[in-house]
């Protein structure tokens, strides 16, 4: 137990290093000052290699074995109802938790109220970030479903992410231009900590338990939906709000 997680440990401070020692170049060598709270800093920078390490050892220990096993006892039971359900609440359960996109959609919220799009009021902007994040989550959902009916019928991926960029393409012409820009960043937002390990782990685990399914060519592709669905979901969003707000203007 605690062999593995010394090897974590040194493997995060080996990844975090270059950023650091990029900083600190810059800090010392162009800027020319020196680096200010030195030992708050060591402190910080100790505490992100602690909880990085501890974050990937759950992810090896917990979250990759969960979303393996669930993935691999619905194939076994045959029952593809249940498993498109499963994949949809678990794109939608992981997105929702996933604290970047809280970030990011409070913050839109508060630009949009700047910008005079919704009401300064905490309400108005409460509800518009949660118009926001809905519409991310259901899109994973969708995402997931999708990429795990792709799996089991082992289509090409390719051409799916083709039609699916080329439907971006085209709502960016007709989305606002206000939500255009949140549209495309909340593609990268999805991909965080929560989101990526459970649904690789599905991928992988039930490309693992089809026969005939590649894990390495089949598991893998479904971030590929869960970045793609959220910038069209977003946009049909503010296409849809649009429409309300003149109905009611």
């Amino acid at each position: 137990m605690l062999q593995p997680l010394v090897r974590t440990l040194r493997d995060s401070a080996r990844d975090l290093a270059p950023i650091i020692l990029v900083i600190a170049a810059f800090q010392v060598l162009v800027l020319r000052q020196p680096i200010p709270d030195f030992l708050d800093l060591v402190v910080g920078c100790a505490c992100v290699v602690v909880g990085l390490a501890l974050f990937v050892r759950g992810l090896e220990a917990g979250l990759f074995p969960i979303g393996s096993m669930l993935a691999d006892g619905l194939a076994r039971k045959g029952s593809l109802p249940w498993l498109l359900v499963f994949a949809f609440g678990l794109g939608f359960g992981t997105t929702v938790a996933e604290p970047a996109l809280i970030a990011v959609t409070k913050e839109a919220a508060r630009v949009a109220a700047d910008e005079g799009i919704v009401g300064r009021g905490a309400g108005e902007q409460n509800a518009y970030a949660l118009g926001l994040r809905l519409s991310v989550a259901l899109a994973v959902g969708f995402a997931g479903l999708v990429g795990v009916y792709r799996i089991l019928r082992g289509w090409p991926i390719h051409y799916l992410i083709i039609g699916g960029y080329t439907a971006i393409v085209v709502l960016t012409w007709f989305a606002p231009p206000a939500i255009i820009g949140i549209a495309y960043d909340s593609g990268g937002v999805t991909t965080g900590t929560v989101t990526v390990p459970l649904i690789t782990a599905l991928g992988i685990g039930l490309a693992s338990s089809i026969r005939g399914r590649n894990p390495l060519t089949d598991g893998f592709g479904l971030i590929a939906f869960a970045s793609l669905t959220p910038m069209a979901a977003v946009m049909l969003y503010g296409l849809l709000a649009g429409a309300i707000g003149r109905g009611f203007g």
